[in-house]
Protein backbone atom coordinates (compact mmCIF):
# COMPACT_ATOMS: atom_id res chain seq x y z
CA UNK A 1 0.00 0.00 0.00
CA UNK A 2 1.58 3.31 -1.36
CA UNK A 3 2.17 5.15 2.23
CA UNK A 4 0.42 8.79 2.05
CA UNK A 5 -1.46 10.67 4.86
CA UNK A 6 -5.11 9.43 3.08
CA UNK A 7 -3.69 6.21 2.57
CA UNK A 8 -2.63 6.52 6.57
CA UNK A 9 -6.00 8.45 7.62
CA UNK A 10 -7.79 5.25 6.01
CA UNK A 11 -6.19 2.75 7.13
CA UNK A 12 -6.34 4.18 10.87
CA UNK A 13 -9.90 5.12 10.60
CA UNK A 14 -10.55 1.47 9.39
CA UNK A 15 -8.65 -0.24 11.95
CA UNK A 16 -10.34 1.47 14.57
CA UNK A 17 -13.82 0.58 13.78
CA UNK A 18 -12.68 -3.37 13.43
CA UNK A 19 -10.88 -3.06 16.87
CA UNK A 20 -14.39 -1.38 18.05
CA UNK A 21 -16.30 -4.05 17.35
CA UNK A 22 -14.19 -6.30 19.04
CA UNK A 23 -12.32 -8.15 16.50
CA UNK A 24 -8.68 -7.39 16.92
CA UNK A 25 -6.76 -5.58 13.94
CA UNK A 26 -3.36 -5.21 14.38
CA UNK A 27 0.04 -4.39 12.51
CA UNK A 28 1.91 -7.46 12.62
CA UNK A 29 4.52 -9.41 9.94
CA UNK A 30 2.51 -11.22 7.38
CA UNK A 31 2.74 -15.09 6.08
CA UNK A 32 3.80 -14.05 2.10
CA UNK A 33 1.37 -16.29 0.99
CA UNK A 34 -1.61 -15.12 2.72
CA UNK A 35 -5.11 -15.46 0.82
CA UNK A 36 -4.93 -11.36 0.45
CA UNK A 37 -1.42 -9.70 0.22
CA UNK A 38 -0.82 -8.03 3.75
CA UNK A 39 -3.51 -9.48 5.68
CA UNK A 40 -3.94 -12.72 7.36
CA UNK A 41 -7.07 -13.84 9.85
CA UNK A 42 -5.21 -16.02 13.43
CA UNK A 43 -7.51 -16.53 16.09
CA UNK A 44 -10.20 -14.88 15.58
CA UNK A 45 -8.30 -11.66 15.14
CA UNK A 46 -6.41 -9.66 11.76
CA UNK A 47 -2.88 -8.79 11.31
CA UNK A 48 -1.68 -6.66 8.71
CA UNK A 49 1.27 -5.70 6.98
CA UNK A 50 0.59 -1.60 5.74
CA UNK A 51 3.30 -2.05 3.16
CA UNK A 52 2.16 -4.92 1.70
CA UNK A 53 -1.88 -4.20 1.92
CA UNK A 54 -3.59 -3.83 -1.74
CA UNK A 55 -6.20 -1.31 -0.16
CA UNK A 56 -6.94 -0.68 3.58
CA UNK A 57 -10.36 -1.71 2.77
CA UNK A 58 -9.26 -5.24 2.21
CA UNK A 59 -9.20 -4.77 6.65
CA UNK A 60 -13.24 -4.44 6.40
CA UNK A 61 -13.66 -7.16 4.05
CA UNK A 62 -11.69 -9.95 6.37
CA UNK A 63 -13.46 -8.47 9.40
CA UNK A 64 -16.46 -9.05 7.49
CA UNK A 65 -15.84 -12.87 7.12
CA UNK A 66 -15.11 -12.47 11.11
CA UNK A 67 -18.32 -10.97 11.55
CA UNK A 68 -20.48 -13.18 10.39
CA UNK A 69 -19.51 -16.32 12.30
CA UNK A 70 -20.86 -17.76 15.23
CA UNK A 71 -18.99 -16.57 18.25
CA UNK A 72 -17.43 -19.88 18.97
CA UNK A 73 -16.22 -19.75 15.93
CA UNK A 74 -15.29 -16.46 15.75
CA UNK A 75 -12.89 -16.78 18.65
CA UNK A 76 -10.34 -19.30 17.34
CA UNK A 77 -11.02 -18.70 13.32
CA UNK A 78 -7.62 -18.93 10.96
CA UNK A 79 -6.88 -18.38 6.98
CA UNK A 80 -7.34 -20.46 5.51
CA UNK A 81 -10.66 -21.71 6.64
CA UNK A 82 -12.80 -18.69 7.53
CA UNK A 83 -16.30 -20.16 6.74
CA UNK A 84 -17.08 -21.56 9.99
CA UNK A 85 -20.90 -22.75 9.93
CA UNK A 86 -21.23 -21.40 6.20
CA UNK A 87 -20.76 -22.78 2.95
CA UNK A 88 -17.58 -20.78 1.29
CA UNK A 89 -20.12 -18.60 -1.51
CA UNK A 90 -22.83 -17.98 1.54
CA UNK A 91 -19.79 -16.59 3.73
CA UNK A 92 -18.25 -14.85 0.75
CA UNK A 93 -21.92 -13.18 -0.08
CA UNK A 94 -22.20 -12.03 3.73
CA UNK A 95 -18.94 -10.47 4.05
CA UNK A 96 -19.75 -8.60 1.00
CA UNK A 97 -22.80 -7.45 2.27
CA UNK A 98 -21.25 -6.30 6.11
CA UNK A 99 -18.28 -4.72 3.99
CA UNK A 100 -20.91 -3.12 1.96
CA UNK A 101 -22.54 -1.38 5.46
CA UNK A 102 -19.23 -0.83 6.84
CA UNK A 103 -18.22 1.38 4.17
CA UNK A 104 -21.37 3.25 4.45
CA UNK A 105 -21.35 3.56 7.91
CA UNK A 106 -17.53 4.89 7.86
CA UNK A 107 -18.32 7.44 4.40
CA UNK A 108 -15.60 5.31 2.87
CA UNK A 109 -15.69 5.35 -1.29
CA UNK A 110 -16.61 1.85 -1.99
CA UNK A 111 -13.49 1.46 -4.19
CA UNK A 112 -11.29 1.20 -1.00
CA UNK A 113 -13.00 -1.94 -0.21
CA UNK A 114 -14.57 -2.90 -3.94
CA UNK A 115 -10.77 -2.51 -5.75
CA UNK A 116 -9.53 -3.33 -8.98
CA UNK A 117 -7.57 -5.88 -8.13
CA UNK A 118 -10.17 -8.40 -5.91
CA UNK A 119 -13.28 -9.58 -6.70
CA UNK A 120 -12.25 -11.62 -9.71
CA UNK A 121 -12.55 -8.17 -12.01
CA UNK A 122 -15.94 -7.60 -10.56
CA UNK A 123 -15.64 -4.75 -7.86
CA UNK A 124 -17.09 -2.42 -10.84
CA UNK A 125 -20.27 -4.67 -10.87
CA UNK A 126 -21.08 -5.24 -7.37
CA UNK A 127 -20.41 -1.46 -6.67
CA UNK A 128 -22.88 -1.13 -9.57
CA UNK A 129 -25.51 -3.34 -7.99
CA UNK A 130 -24.84 -2.43 -4.36
CA UNK A 131 -24.86 1.29 -5.30
CA UNK A 132 -28.37 0.24 -6.71
CA UNK A 133 -29.68 -1.31 -3.72
CA UNK A 134 -29.32 -4.60 -5.67
CA UNK A 135 -28.18 -6.10 -2.81
CA UNK A 136 -27.29 -9.59 -2.05
CA UNK A 137 -25.88 -11.02 1.02
CA UNK A 138 -28.10 -9.01 3.30
CA UNK A 139 -30.84 -11.96 3.98
CA UNK A 140 -28.21 -13.55 5.99
CA UNK A 141 -27.17 -11.17 7.43
CA UNK A 142 -30.67 -10.56 9.10
CA UNK A 143 -31.13 -13.97 9.39
CA UNK A 144 -27.82 -13.59 11.64
CA UNK A 145 -29.94 -11.45 13.77
CA UNK A 146 -27.54 -8.37 12.19
CA UNK A 147 -30.08 -6.12 10.23
CA UNK A 148 -32.89 -5.81 8.59
CA UNK A 149 -33.62 -6.18 4.68
CA UNK A 150 -36.38 -3.45 2.96
CA UNK A 151 -39.23 -5.76 2.35
CA UNK A 152 -41.27 -5.09 -0.97
CA UNK A 153 -43.68 -3.02 0.35
CA UNK A 154 -41.25 -0.90 2.16
CA UNK A 155 -41.07 -2.71 5.48
CA UNK A 156 -38.89 -4.13 7.24
CA UNK A 157 -38.15 -3.01 10.44
CA UNK A 158 -36.79 0.13 12.43
CA UNK A 159 -32.72 -0.51 11.26
CA UNK A 160 -32.80 -1.48 7.75
CA UNK A 161 -29.65 -2.67 5.72
CA UNK A 162 -27.16 -0.82 4.99
CA UNK A 163 -27.42 0.44 8.72
CA UNK A 164 -26.58 -2.52 11.32
CA UNK A 165 -28.26 -3.18 14.10
CA UNK A 166 -25.52 -5.24 15.15
CA UNK A 167 -21.83 -5.82 14.01
CA UNK A 168 -21.46 -9.11 14.52
CA UNK A 169 -23.41 -12.26 14.33
CA UNK A 170 -26.03 -12.87 17.27
CA UNK A 171 -27.27 -16.14 16.40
Amino acid sequence: MEQNTNNIELLNKITEFINSIGISCKPSSVKRDSFLPGVDIINGGIVYDADQLLSPGDLLHEAGHIAVLKEQDRKDVTSPEVSGDLDPGGAELSAIAWSWAALKHLDIDPEVVFHDQGYKGDADNIIDNFRREHYFGVSMLQWFGMTNERQHDGTGGDILYPAMQYWLRQN
